[in-house]
């Protein structure tokens, strides 16, 4: 291995990963969300945020849309 190397020859290129890159975000999930994916983290040695990621992930690949009816309106 050199000391040294010449890296001015190199030639720049953009980062064929940006368009995967992750946007940090704050989000209020409640205890027994969390807990369950913390769980499921323990059981598949995945990190639950990654398992949150990739849940959320399925459901846009799904196109899955969330079904909401409130009470008195229809």
């Amino acid at each position: 291995m050199k000391a040294q190397y010449d890296l001015s020859r190199l030639k720049s290129r953009r980062n064929p990963y940006a368009s995967r890159l992750k946007t940090p975000v704050t989000m209020r999930l409640s205890e027994d969300v969390v807990a369950y994916f913390k769980q499921m983290a323990t059981d598949t040695g995945l990190p639950y945020q990654n398992l949150i990621n990739l849940y959320l992930r399925d459901c846009v690949a799904q196109q899955r849309k969330l079904q909401i009816q409130w009470p008195g309106k229809t």
